[in-house]
């Protein structure tokens, strides 16, 4: 398959031609929707990643000063930058939404297409519920009756249901309001942090934890790996950014710089700062610092920088699972209507829909095990990822790469076996009930894939047409 059939195969015009010569005029929008620019992109794979330095505490709690500060210096060579050279690499080779669903079904065909888009999308979700509930806790704090009953329950419905409008209104405003959001949540650390510089004491940062204080190595590795993980979630809307194959390989290189210095900075700060008992530092003792470096009031803001945070890292998220479906429905893995688009800004409003109504019954659960088990179901994906990526490399050598990690197969497995032993680690120390739900979890992909080519070969629904079975 030539180059110019995988561009047209994605949804994406190649150079020179309109995409009302794609084959589709009439599925076309009349109007062309605002791309995502660099600056946007940069700060919504930051906040599919990350959203600010919430939630690094633990890493001190479980191991001790010098190992946290070694463990967010380290870690990204062996997790996020292998992560982001696959995403660059595979992004601007295959520019269309759906990121590694059309990965996995270019490597391995649609059955494995369709099990990553199910691994994957079911973890997007679930982890998506959380960050609404977040919101309200924070909040709950300020105005008390949020804590329990109706209160409560109608709050995280109205949060929910406004965030996903303000998704539905497009990723232009999405990017922008990203950009704004991880502006004023990052500006209380870098204030703290600079007010900090006289009261360091270095020696904080040598010490190997608190005498009397066994280290939770399942939490320190889980704690690293969740707060530099997703770097792939954005691929799924490659191809609502402009000039993809410029813009992605600089926003990955600028995100994953900028995502460490947002973690290792307060971390620094903090540590060399401030001396408490290591009990102490858990998830969201940063604010609590604040208050001993600055006084309340930068509290406070971390505080609300923490909801703005959370309403980032929701936005982000949503539009990675929404758009992914829109890519499976391009591929034919779901009927054509997943890939509908809105009349008026041009989303994928049934991606969108069926996000936030899966968001929302899950966000009355108790569902710790449930993420656990969403969390495991990432790890496969993620391996299966990175098969797909080094056989893609094998079975078309000749598609055109506008990034290409300057590396050969030897090296690219190499470069996949390390991060690919962490996740296989990560699986193995996970619960029963977790393998018990994530098997349950797949059981059922694979059975939503066999449904969907059964309704696809006896035209039950409405597909669109896969180029590879026309040739075939």
């Amino acid at each position: 398959m030539t180059q110019l059939e995988l561009q047209s195969r994605n949804g994406v015009a190649p150079p020179g031609m309109d995409e009302e010569n794609l084959g589709h005029p009439s599925e076309q929008p009349p109007k062309t929707p605002k791309k995502l620019t660099l600056i946007p992109l940069i700060f919504l794979i930051y906040f599919e990643v990350a959203g600010g330095p919430y939630g690094e505490e633990p890493a001190v709690q479980a191991a001790g000063p010098l190992l946290a500060l070694l463990g967010f210096l380290l870690f990204p060579f062996i997790w996020s930058v292998p992560e982001a050279l696959i995403t660059a690499e595979l992004s601007t080779a295959f520019p269309g939404n759906g990121g590694f669903v059309i990965w996995a079904e270019r490597a391995f065909g649609p059955f494995f297409g369709s099990l990553m888009g199910s691994w994957k999308f079911l973890s997007g979700v679930i982890n998506i519920a959380a960050f609404p509930v977040l919101c309200v806790d924070y909040l709950e704090k300020i105005i008390h009756p949020l804590e329990s009953g109706w209160p409560r329950h109608i709050s995280i419905l109205i949060s929910t249901l406004v965030l996903s409008f303000v998704n539905y209104t497009g990723l232009a405003i999405v990017g922008w309001a990203a950009v704004l959001l991880g502006v004023i949540s990052l500006s209380p650390f870098i204030i703290m942090s600079l007010i900090a510089i006289p009261k360091i004491q270095p020696h904080r940062w040598l010490s190997l934890g608190q005498k009397g204080v066994k280290r939770d190595w399942n939490l320190f590795f889980n704690t690293l790996f969740w707060n530099l993980n997703f770097w792939d979630n954005v691929s799924t809307l490659a191809g609502e950014v402009d000039k993809p194959q410029k813009t992605f390989p600089r926003a990955l290189l600028v995100a994953v710089v900028f995502t460490c210095l947002a973690y290792l900075v307060p971390l620094f700060a903090v540590i060399g700062a401030v001396s408490v008992d290591q009990r102490d530092w858990t998830s969201g003792f940063h604010a609590d610092a604040a208050e001993m470096i600055a006084g309340k009031w930068l509290k406070v803001w971390i505080e609300v920088g923490a909801v703005l945070s959370a309403i980032g890292l929701f936005e982000a998220q949503l539009s990675s699972c929404a758009y992914q479906l829109e890519g499976m429905a391009n591929l034919a893995i779901l009927p054509k209507l997943f890939g509908s688009r809105s009349k008026w800004f041009n989303t994928p409003w049934v991606g969108i829909l069926l996000s936030t109504l899966i968001t929302i019954g899950m966000s009355y659960m108790d569902f710790t095990d449930i993420i656990s088990s969403a969390n495991f179901l990432y790890s496969l994906g993620m391996l299966l990822e990175f098969s797909s990526f080094v056989w893609l490399r094998r079975k078309l050598p000749e598609i055109k790469r506008p990034y290409r990690v300057p590396l050969r197969i030897p090296g690219l497995v190499l470069m996949c076996l390390i991060p690919s032993a962490f996740l296989v680690v990560i699986m193995v120390i996970a619960t029963k009930i977790v393998y018990l739900v994530s098997g349950l979890m797949t059981v059922g992909a694979i059975g939503w894939y066999f449904l969907m080519k059964f309704c696809r070969e006896n035209k039950v629904l409405n597909y669109s047409v896969a180029e590879d079975e026309e040739e075939r």
